[in-house]
């Protein structure tokens, strides 16, 4: 298949992620609470593992044992630093953070920043191979589901309709299309190759600083503790599926 066919195919696949939302048409509150816990910690060992055990050795055989590929981890994970410092927004916060109209315009400006980087990041995995773009996807779509769920909540808290806010959440969403195509364009031009270390450094700080923290908020002292272990499987599990995949795909 074309590289460019799997940039699209992948890109504009992880874009309908933001439909989940659809599922909260459905469900009660009381249950989403239950897995949304164990959705973060599956999708924090993915990216954990995504970036250690196949972002960051994949940037170490393409660019040689050098100092250039921790550079981009850590350019990787200072942007998106800076993204959250100035944009003040999370990925996985509570519904109940959204207090104002106004915060919910700054998420959709970072949510499509963030997927736009996103789409660079999946598009310079596939070019370097279909199997390294596969890996890349499903450990950035494990995140990308409760991030949806947490960015419609929101969007609905701050006074928008759930139509309003599916849609809005879909156009920023769509633009991790956008930076796929821009990745696959430039490559002609320039090597897109750092684009793997940069996306571990991404990758590292969504599961450290956006995730993980997220699952010590409880409220319930009695279940914290078999709580904490659910989310610590789910961590662990997350770790297992993309450690597994990598060596079915090597295989």
């Amino acid at each position: 298949m074309d590289v460019l066919i799997w940039i699209i195919l992948s890109t504009f696949l992880m874009s309908m992620i933001a439909w989940v939302g659809l599922v909260l048409f459905f469900i009660k509150d009381d249950f989403l609470q239950k897995i949304l816990g164990p959705l973060i910690g599956l999708s924090a060992g993915s990216l954990f593992a995504g970036a250690l055990f196949h972002m960051i050795p994949e940037a170490y055989i393409k660019m040689g044992i050098t100092e250039i590929v921790p550079l981009w981890v850590v350019a990787g994970f200072t942007i998106f630093l800076l993204l959250e410092l100035f944009l003040n927004w999370h990925h996985c916060h509570h519904v109940h953070t959204a207090e104002k109209t106004a915060v919910t315009y700054l998420i959709l400006v970072a949510d499509g920043l963030h997927n736009f980087l996103g789409g660079l990041a999946i598009a310079g995995s596939f070019l370097i191979s279909p199997e390294i773009g596969i890996i890349t996807w499903l450990a950035a779509a494990g995140h990308e589901i409760p991030q949806e769920f947490g960015d419609f909540g929101i969007l609905v808290n701050g006074g928008w309709t759930k139509i309003k806010a599916l849609i809005f959440n879909y156009v920023s969403a769509f633009t991790i299309v956008i930076g796929g195509l821009v990745a696959y364009f430039l490559s002609g031009s320039i090597d897109t190759t750092f684009l793997l270390p940069f996306a571990a450094g991404n990758f590292i700080y969504i599961a450290a600083a956006d995730l993980i923290p997220e699952l010590s908020h409880t409220h319930d002292t009695r279940r914290s503790l078999s709580k904490s272990m659910i989310n610590f499987i789910a961590i662990l599990a997350g770790i297992f599926l993309i450690v597994f995949i990598r060596l079915v795909v090597k295989s």
